[in-house]
């Protein structure tokens, strides 16, 4: 299910956090450091002031499901990518993340950006924030997890 969703209810600290954005892209190659944030069981999507623009929920382990967004600021500046990860186990998940940021023409955006492997909680969200970019406009994202490739963001509106 592709997701917009614009929230007006974030707080200062979880504005930085999204706002801490990063891309990177669906492969191993040299990659610029992204940032695992723990949500605990906050869906971190619905406790945003920022628009967060996600493709399709997919299963990439039995009880555990991802997908890729880009992450829009409120006054529309600047923009992050992200993957988002739900551990639905009572024990915890390792994963790594890659997420990368496009233009609609195909040309990459920056760099590729990478979380190292790190330990999803059990029941809950944890979300691989590439680096804070300027936003030049309609945009869409690319990640993985745990190598293997999620669905596209759906590109963000102008």
């Amino acid at each position: 299910m592709q997701l917009t969703r614009r929230v007006l209810a974030g707080s200062t600290a979880i504005i930085a956090a999204v706002l801490g954005l990063g891309l990177a892209t669906a492969g191993p190659a040299a990659a610029a450091s992204g940032t695992w944030r723990a949500y605990g069981n906050t869906n971190p999507i619905t406790s945003s002031s920022s628009d967060w623009t996600c493709g399709t929920t997919v299963t990439v382990s039995s009880s555990v499901v991802a997908q890729t967004c880009i992450v829009v600021s409120p006054n529309r500046a600047s923009m992050q990518g992200a993957v988002i990860v739900r551990n639905n186990r009572s024990s915890l998940f390792m994963a790594n993340a890659y997420v990368s940021l496009f233009r609609p023409s195909g040309s990459q955006v920056l760099d590729t950006w990478k979380c190292p492997e790190s330990g999803v909680g059990a029941n809950s969200w944890s979300v691989c924030f590439g680096q804070t970019v300027l936003y030049p406009g309609s945009t869409y994202a690319k990640g993985t997890v745990n190598y293997r490739e999620l669905p596209d963001s759906p590109p963000t509106g102008e």
